[in-house]
């Protein structure tokens, strides 16, 4: 996003601060009409000629930077490991760390290791953390039991 005196082209295409169509300006005429307004000239895009820009407030104009750089970003997803044979204590510290690493907008894959016949104990344990975490996630599909492990993707609301 490239903002005021940093814009290079001649001409412009503006939208004023409440949205209205201004129409081709010259660049000088509309950072002299940025400054009385106490506004910030944004461009919008460079790839159009003459480029979209919009007469915004100083705060919103980092503000959408700062909003355009997070939708850039992808969601991370982060494996949570744990047993099916964990106390109460540790199902709450994994279920805050879960919670917590939902609220940041990540996603979260839940591993419960297997061994022998504890596969629908493991499965009991996705299921019931599932339903704790429901007001802050949701699971992508079903819950994949295979060999040794359970695992479930839980995804922010």
């Amino acid at each position: 996003m490239i903002i005021n005196e940093k814009i290079k082209a001649a001409e412009i295409h503006l939208t004023g601060v409440d949205g209205e169509d201004l129409g081709i300006v010259s660049t000088a005429e509309a950072l002299a009409m940025a400054k009385q307004l106490k506004v910030d000239l944004v461009c919008t895009s460079m790839m159009s000629s003459p480029p979209p820009c919009k007469l915004v407030g100083a705060s919103k104009a980092k503000q959408e930077a700062q909003q355009a750089r997070k939708r850039e970003q992808p969601g991370k997803v982060k494996e949570i490991r744990l047993t099916p044979h964990i106390e109460e204590h540790d199902y709450e510290t994994k279920k805050q760390q879960i919670e917590r690493i939902l609220k940041s907008g990540d996603s979260v894959q839940l591993v419960v290791r297997v061994s022998g016949k504890e596969g629908e104990k493991a499965k009991q344990l996705l299921e019931e953390l599932l339903r704790d975490l429901a007001a802050v996630g949701r699971k992508q599909s079903g819950i994949q039991v295979s060999g040794k492990q359970a695992a479930v993707q839980v995804n922010p609301l």
